[in-house]
């Protein structure tokens, strides 16, 4: 018999399956789209039925296209975003939504809603919060939990599960509520380190009953530990067997950061990018670095403390400056034209006004804190600024705008790095995967502005590599999830700095710091009147 992997991942817009063989090599692969409902401002929800029912579409999907017998699939692995899951004591989805909608039962990572809950658990001051890097974000689960239970009290008396999305997948695979140390330890405050929840932190924040009501019932288990074989409904649905080996699930930034983190790993800072990005760096040495998440023991790769930092918005941040622009949908139209893509057209302009002109951003600044900032400065109530705006309307301004934002995101990378490096974590390279890999500039600038060599998956989809990579350590397919990252990612391409720009980055690096001391000035002043 051959060994095939299924790799699983859900994103905040679409689930996406990818079938491949031992070696890590993709055979199939199947991306459908899956819905999401803003009710409100801040509030950003989903449906579990849609994701699972989409989920199937894409494994099937991708199974076909490999051409793969369904009895050859060793194993399957599924990662998705932070979001959380209720349901019933039906194990049917219950509504965390002002509508009241049961099919509304997802509150999404991006979801805000619970800025206020966050600050009050932080208020606590509790020692379990040493390791989030000092306080709880509104995008982690004990937020969301506290909001539920102060404003939708009757709606919180009927949820009898609460998972983590990659959870609830396993769950929804296999009928066994097994929970991973990566979701738990990562975004329910739960301490892997000690094999026990944050009791007193729970205690302080009245959320004690989330334990003791069996809300999280179920083992919480090491990343590539069997969850048990895939149910004959859930096989049914999915196109497979139940001779596929279900693994525990992961986060999906941690499942990219898992594919990529290569043979260097405490050196190496694995960059997730996508909607948000999230920054993954692992070390033998318990490291605490204020504003950034962790340290998590054994929440990416096993024996390895992992430090996650990150940026609320990277690639919304460029959709958000492009689609803003009053020259927008001529730009659309034109790449429709020429069949190119909107990306492939800015970078050409942008190559050209910096040909003639080797400091075109001198006097344009961009503060990419639309959506807060995660890390290193934790602070979610955070704004966005830009100084350099003026009446034109051309693509040339929109070109420089576009620019900007993905320098703001490179330089809040660099940031992150010099706070892990300030904490005694030395960072040498980056590796990267997401949809900034396919954008030279979005490369260029990341390794100019750090002055890191950026690394390449060879896989392209990475994320999808990594879940598969956890079915092949459930499955056995590999002794050990350590050796199944060995034998199943690879290096590709690499980006290296010029330095002949490290001056001018020097520069707008320091009015990107200075951007955020200013909006603070404002804040007192407006605060004073």
């Amino acid at each position: 018999m051959s060994n095939y992997l299924v790799g699983v991942d859900v994103g905040s817009g679409s689930a996406r399956a990818g079938i491949f063989d031992e070696a890590g090599r993709k055979l199939g692969m199947a991306v459908y789209p899956i819905m999401q409902f803003r009710p409100k401002k801040d509030h950003v929800e989903q449906s579990s039925d849609d994701i699972w029912s989409q989920v199937c579409n894409a494994v099937k999907d991708a199974l076909r296209e490999s051409g793969v017998n369904p009895e050859d699939i060793s194993g399957i692995g599924f990662d998705a975003t932070c979001s959380l899951v209720a349901l019933d004591d039906n194990n049917m989805p219950t509504t965390v939504s002002i509508t009241n909608d049961n099919n509304k039962n997802i509150i999404m990572w991006m979801d805000h809603r619970a800025i206020k809950e966050a600050r009050e658990i932080n208020a606590t001051a509790d020692d379990a919060l040493k390791f989030v890097g000092g306080e709880v974000s509104p995008e982690m689960e004990l937020p969301k939990i506290l909001w539920l239970k102060k404003h939708a009290p009757e709606q919180y008396k009927k949820i009898d599960k609460l998972f983590d999305l990659a959870d609830f997948l396993v769950f929804k695979a296999t009928n066994n509520p097994i929970r991973s140390v990566c979701t738990k330890s990562c975004k329910w405050n739960y301490l892997a380190h000690q094999k026990e929840w944050a009791h007193s932190l729970l205690e302080k924040t009245n959320l004690t009953d989330v334990i003791t009501d069996n809300k999280v019932a179920g083992s919480i288990a090491d990343l590539g530990v069997s969850a048990g074989n895939l149910s004959e409904k859930a096989a049914f649905e999915l196109g497979l067997t139940t001779n596929t080996v279900v693994s525990t699930g992961i986060i999906d930034a941690h499942a990219g950061g898992l594919a990529i983190i290569g043979d260097e790993p405490e050196s190496t800072l694995a960059i997730i990018g996508g909607t948000s990005s999230c920054h993954m760096a692992v070390t033998k040495k318990e490291t605490y670095v204020p504003g950034v998440w962790g340290p998590y023991w054994g929440a990416m790769l096993p024996d390895y403390w992992l430090l996650e930092g990150g940026q609320s918005a990277a690639g919304a941040l460029v959709d958000h400056v492009i689609r803003s622009s009053a020259e927008y949908q001529s730009l659309r139209q034109r790449a429709e034209v020429e069949k190119r893509s909107v990306y492939e057209i800015l970078n050409q302009k942008v190559i050209e006004l910096e040909t003639d002109n080797p400091r075109l951003m001198a006097e344009f600044h961009m503060l990419g804190y639309h959506h807060g900032n995660r890390s290193p400065r934790a602070n979610p109530t955070l704004k966005g600024m830009v100084t350099g705006l003026s009446l034109d309307e051309t693509l040339d301004t929109l070109a420089v705008e576009y620019l900007a934002a993905i320098q703001s995101v490179s330089y809040g990378t660099r940031h992150i790095i010099e706070a892990m490096r300030k904490n005694g974590h030395e960072i040498t390279k980056i590796t990267m995967c997401g949809g900034g890999t396919k954008n030279p500039i979005w490369l260029r600038e990341h390794a100019n502005i750090t002055g890191c060599d950026v690394v390449l998956s060879e896989e392209p989809e990475a994320v999808i590599l990594g879940a598969a990579m956890l079915g092949a350590a459930a499955s056995r397919v590999y002794p050990s999830l350590m050796d199944a990252v060995k034998n199943m990612g690879r290096e590709g391409e690499r980006v290296s700095p010029d330095m002949t720009h490290q001056d001018f980055h020097n520069a707008k690096y320091k009015v990107f710091l200075e951007m955020y001391e200013d909006q603070m000035k404002y804040k007192a002043m407006m605060a004073e009147a």
